[in-house]
Protein backbone atom coordinates (compact mmCIF):
# COMPACT_ATOMS: atom_id res chain seq x y z
CA UNK A 1 0.00 0.00 0.00
CA UNK A 2 0.92 3.63 -0.81
CA UNK A 3 1.90 5.43 2.30
CA UNK A 4 0.04 8.41 0.81
CA UNK A 5 -3.10 6.89 0.35
CA UNK A 6 -5.21 6.75 3.37
CA UNK A 7 -6.43 3.71 5.27
CA UNK A 8 -10.13 2.45 3.52
CA UNK A 9 -9.23 -1.56 5.13
CA UNK A 10 -11.91 -3.87 3.69
CA UNK A 11 -14.41 -5.52 6.19
CA UNK A 12 -13.54 -9.21 7.56
CA UNK A 13 -15.31 -12.10 7.02
CA UNK A 14 -17.32 -12.61 10.44
CA UNK A 15 -15.40 -15.80 10.66
CA UNK A 16 -12.07 -14.19 10.80
CA UNK A 17 -13.25 -11.03 12.80
CA UNK A 18 -10.71 -10.51 16.01
CA UNK A 19 -12.20 -12.21 18.99
CA UNK A 20 -11.44 -8.44 21.01
CA UNK A 21 -12.53 -4.68 20.68
CA UNK A 22 -9.62 -2.36 21.92
CA UNK A 23 -11.89 -1.38 24.08
CA UNK A 24 -11.62 -4.80 25.90
CA UNK A 25 -7.93 -4.13 26.31
CA UNK A 26 -8.18 -0.77 27.79
CA UNK A 27 -10.96 -2.73 30.32
CA UNK A 28 -8.62 -5.80 31.00
CA UNK A 29 -5.65 -3.75 32.29
CA UNK A 30 -7.92 -1.59 34.28
CA UNK A 31 -9.27 -4.61 35.69
CA UNK A 32 -9.35 -8.57 34.54
CA UNK A 33 -12.74 -9.13 35.56
CA UNK A 34 -14.73 -6.48 33.16
CA UNK A 35 -13.71 -8.50 30.26
CA UNK A 36 -14.79 -11.99 31.85
CA UNK A 37 -18.39 -10.31 32.78
CA UNK A 38 -18.60 -8.99 29.15
CA UNK A 39 -17.66 -12.15 27.41
CA UNK A 40 -18.59 -14.94 30.27
CA UNK A 41 -21.57 -12.60 31.19
CA UNK A 42 -22.77 -10.77 28.45
CA UNK A 43 -26.30 -10.35 29.84
CA UNK A 44 -25.67 -8.54 32.54
CA UNK A 45 -23.17 -5.48 30.88
CA UNK A 46 -24.69 -2.25 31.69
CA UNK A 47 -24.81 0.96 29.68
CA UNK A 48 -23.67 3.63 31.88
CA UNK A 49 -23.32 7.37 31.83
CA UNK A 50 -19.67 7.84 31.51
CA UNK A 51 -19.64 5.30 28.55
CA UNK A 52 -22.17 7.84 26.68
CA UNK A 53 -20.58 10.86 28.11
CA UNK A 54 -17.21 10.23 26.38
CA UNK A 55 -18.65 8.82 22.90
CA UNK A 56 -20.40 12.50 22.73
CA UNK A 57 -17.28 14.46 24.11
CA UNK A 58 -14.98 12.58 21.53
CA UNK A 59 -17.37 13.83 18.12
CA UNK A 60 -17.22 17.52 19.76
CA UNK A 61 -13.67 17.05 19.80
CA UNK A 62 -13.27 15.99 16.76
CA UNK A 63 -14.60 19.48 15.33
CA UNK A 64 -12.26 21.05 17.71
CA UNK A 65 -9.77 19.67 15.77
CA UNK A 66 -10.25 20.50 12.54
CA UNK A 67 -9.29 23.97 13.69
CA UNK A 68 -6.41 23.20 15.62
CA UNK A 69 -3.16 23.28 14.52
CA UNK A 70 -0.79 20.59 14.66
CA UNK A 71 1.33 22.11 17.07
CA UNK A 72 -0.40 20.55 19.74
CA UNK A 73 0.79 17.57 19.12
CA UNK A 74 4.80 18.97 17.76
CA UNK A 75 4.22 18.75 14.23
CA UNK A 76 4.27 21.41 11.61
CA UNK A 77 2.77 19.53 8.79
CA UNK A 78 0.74 16.16 8.41
CA UNK A 79 -2.73 14.78 7.15
CA UNK A 80 -5.53 13.73 10.28
CA UNK A 81 -8.05 11.11 9.46
CA UNK A 82 -10.79 10.40 11.61
CA UNK A 83 -12.35 7.13 13.14
CA UNK A 84 -10.87 4.75 10.94
CA UNK A 85 -11.94 1.29 11.60
CA UNK A 86 -8.92 -0.73 12.03
CA UNK A 87 -8.71 -4.73 12.61
CA UNK A 88 -5.41 -7.04 13.27
CA UNK A 89 -6.28 -10.85 13.07
CA UNK A 90 -2.03 -11.25 14.52
CA UNK A 91 -3.09 -9.52 17.48
CA UNK A 92 -6.85 -10.39 17.66
CA UNK A 93 -8.14 -6.72 17.67
CA UNK A 94 -10.71 -5.00 16.63
CA UNK A 95 -11.74 -1.03 16.86
CA UNK A 96 -11.72 2.41 15.75
CA UNK A 97 -9.13 4.79 16.14
CA UNK A 98 -10.49 8.30 17.19
CA UNK A 99 -7.37 10.18 14.71
CA UNK A 100 -4.68 8.77 13.07
CA UNK A 101 -1.99 11.91 11.91
CA UNK A 102 0.06 10.81 8.96
CA UNK A 103 3.45 12.27 8.44
CA UNK A 104 4.39 11.90 4.69
CA UNK A 105 8.19 12.77 5.19
CA UNK A 106 10.48 10.56 2.73
CA UNK A 107 12.82 9.54 5.48
CA UNK A 108 10.57 9.21 8.06
CA UNK A 109 7.50 8.53 7.57
CA UNK A 110 5.09 7.68 10.83
CA UNK A 111 1.55 7.19 11.56
CA UNK A 112 0.58 8.72 15.08
CA UNK A 113 -2.80 7.49 16.40
CA UNK A 114 -4.39 9.97 18.67
CA UNK A 115 -6.95 8.76 21.64
CA UNK A 116 -9.48 11.52 22.87
CA UNK A 117 -10.10 10.86 26.71
CA UNK A 118 -12.45 12.46 29.10
CA UNK A 119 -9.95 11.95 32.13
CA UNK A 120 -6.97 13.95 33.49
CA UNK A 121 -5.27 11.28 34.55
CA UNK A 122 -3.46 9.08 31.95
CA UNK A 123 -3.19 5.46 33.39
CA UNK A 124 -1.96 2.64 31.98
CA UNK A 125 -4.69 1.16 30.09
CA UNK A 126 -4.76 4.14 28.13
CA UNK A 127 -1.29 3.39 27.08
CA UNK A 128 -1.72 -0.01 25.78
CA UNK A 129 -4.89 0.88 24.00
CA UNK A 130 -3.06 3.71 22.13
CA UNK A 131 -0.25 1.42 21.40
CA UNK A 132 -2.83 -1.83 20.17
CA UNK A 133 -4.27 0.91 17.85
CA UNK A 134 -0.52 2.13 16.59
CA UNK A 135 0.19 -1.23 15.69
CA UNK A 136 -2.75 -1.71 13.71
CA UNK A 137 -2.08 0.77 11.93
CA UNK A 138 1.08 0.01 10.77
CA UNK A 139 0.19 -3.18 10.01
CA UNK A 140 -2.08 -1.96 7.48
CA UNK A 141 -0.66 0.94 5.80
CA UNK A 142 3.34 -0.53 6.06
CA UNK A 143 4.19 2.38 8.14
CA UNK A 144 5.81 2.56 11.26
CA UNK A 145 4.49 3.96 14.22
CA UNK A 146 6.80 4.80 17.17
CA UNK A 147 4.36 6.98 19.72
CA UNK A 148 1.14 8.30 19.89
CA UNK A 149 -0.87 10.95 21.83
CA UNK A 150 -3.34 10.81 24.51
CA UNK A 151 -5.86 14.13 24.14
CA UNK A 152 -7.32 14.55 27.48
CA UNK A 153 -10.17 16.47 26.48
CA UNK A 154 -10.39 18.69 30.34
CA UNK A 155 -6.85 19.86 30.02
CA UNK A 156 -6.92 20.56 25.86
CA UNK A 157 -3.51 19.14 26.43
CA UNK A 158 -1.67 16.28 24.32
CA UNK A 159 0.05 13.76 25.95
CA UNK A 160 2.89 11.61 24.36
CA UNK A 161 3.36 7.78 24.35
CA UNK A 162 6.27 6.25 23.23
CA UNK A 163 6.07 2.93 22.14
CA UNK A 164 8.98 1.50 23.88
CA UNK A 165 9.83 -2.31 24.30
CA UNK A 166 8.38 -2.15 27.62
CA UNK A 167 5.19 -1.57 26.49
CA UNK A 168 5.03 -3.25 23.76
CA UNK A 169 5.88 -5.98 26.12
CA UNK A 170 2.95 -5.31 28.60
CA UNK A 171 0.99 -5.52 25.52
CA UNK A 172 1.83 -9.04 24.67
CA UNK A 173 1.24 -10.19 28.24
CA UNK A 174 -1.75 -8.72 28.69
CA UNK A 175 -3.61 -10.01 25.31
CA UNK A 176 -2.19 -13.93 26.16
CA UNK A 177 -3.64 -13.53 29.14
CA UNK A 178 -6.96 -12.07 27.37
CA UNK A 179 -7.07 -14.90 25.35
CA UNK A 180 -6.43 -17.45 27.66
CA UNK A 181 -9.38 -16.05 29.87
CA UNK A 182 -11.84 -16.18 26.64
CA UNK A 183 -11.15 -19.86 26.20
CA UNK A 184 -11.24 -21.20 30.06
CA UNK A 185 -14.19 -18.91 30.60
CA UNK A 186 -12.58 -19.18 34.55
CA UNK A 187 -12.95 -15.96 36.85
CA UNK A 188 -9.72 -13.97 36.99
CA UNK A 189 -8.98 -12.53 39.92
CA UNK A 190 -9.85 -8.68 40.51
CA UNK A 191 -7.47 -5.71 40.51
CA UNK A 192 -5.22 -5.01 43.28
CA UNK A 193 -6.29 -1.34 43.48
CA UNK A 194 -9.52 -1.61 45.57
CA UNK A 195 -10.44 1.98 44.90
CA UNK A 196 -11.52 1.42 41.77
CA UNK A 197 -13.98 -0.64 42.82
CA UNK A 198 -15.46 1.74 44.29
CA UNK A 199 -17.56 3.36 40.65
CA UNK A 200 -17.47 -0.02 39.18
CA UNK A 201 -20.58 -0.90 37.38
CA UNK A 202 -19.72 -4.58 37.62
CA UNK A 203 -19.32 -4.34 41.48
CA UNK A 204 -22.31 -5.64 42.83
CA UNK A 205 -21.22 -9.13 40.94
CA UNK A 206 -17.99 -8.96 42.57
CA UNK A 207 -19.37 -10.81 45.88
CA UNK A 208 -15.86 -12.16 47.06
CA UNK A 209 -14.22 -8.17 47.76
CA UNK A 210 -17.45 -6.23 48.10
Amino acid sequence: MNKNTPISPSPLPIKQEPPFRVTDLKQWVYCPRILYYHYCLPDVRPVTYKMKAGSAAGLQEEERENRRSLRAYGLEAGRREFNIPIASIELGLRGKVDMAIWVDDLTNAEVIPVDYKLSRRMGKHFALQLLAYGLMLAETSNTPSQRGFLYSIPERRAHEIKFTKHIRSQLKTALKLMHQTLQSEAMPAPTPQRKKCVTCEFRRFCNDIL
